[in-house]
């Protein structure tokens, strides 16, 4: 697993129900150290009365895998890359700082800027990206994850960001704090690690109706 991504531990004991689930919240990949994992199975023993050397262990690890758009592009069967490319309501570029590339060509569609069309076909797209992440102050060097989102939506509080996970309309990767009606709507495709931008979202979803007080489709 990256470092990046979340990890947990849930412990419990088979044969006493009546046991305490004894776990380590998530953390990142990297700050999962051997030496904690034991301070917790002590605690359990030490903790369970009825704990016996022939009681079974159930472990259970939890695994969240975080985002970082980096706009590398692999190719992998049908991938969203294809998927996305058919559907003309979702803008696919694989650049890198993809995530600002992103919010800048869904900032101009929402907008109607006239340079919407250009932004879509990659052109002129370099200085307005540079003066977003001055100005928001985000650093996408290692690519762009919920805490780089986060700083964005502070930022862009007239815009209310949402991100998808791939073409799921029930998966709602991120979801900003903003109340805008101005929404920005993103595709993440985890297999490229980079993020699209969708200018139609019942066309991207291949859906009829759009709740814009809780963003459902369906």
């Amino acid at each position: 697993m990256p470092d990046r991504d979340l990890v947990g531990l849930r412990i419990r004991n088979t044969e006493n129900v009546q046991d305490k689930v004894v776990g380590i919240s998530l953390r990142r990949r990297d700050q999962l150290k051997a030496d904690v994992v034991w301070s917790v199975l002590g605690k359990v023993i030490q903790s369970n009365a009825r704990f016996a050397l022939t009681d079974r262990l159930e472990v259970h690890l939890d695994h969240v895998r975080m985002p970082a758009g980096n706009g590398r592009v692999k190719t992998k069967g049908r991938s969203l890359d294809l998927l996305s490319a058919i559907k003309k309501s979702i803008v696919v570029k694989a650049a890198f700082l993809c995530l600002a590339h992103a919010l800048i060509i869904a900032m101009a569609k929402v907008n109607d800027d006239s340079k919407f069309k250009s932004y879509r076909n990659g052109y002129g797209l370099k200085e307005p990206v540079e003066e977003l992440l001055k100005a928001s102050g985000v650093d996408l060097s290692n690519g762009g994850g919920f805490k780089e989102l986060q700083q964005f939506q502070q930022y862009l509080s007239d815009y209310k960001i949402i991100v998808f996970d791939g073409l799921y309309p029930d998966r709602v990767m991120f979801s900003g704090n903003s109340l805008s009606a101005e929404k920005l709507y993103l595709l993440y495709d985890r297999n490229n690690e980079h993020y699209n931008v969708i200018t139609n979202l019942k066309g991207a979803m291949a859906k009829k109706y759009i709740c814009n007080g809780c963003d459902t489709v369906r």
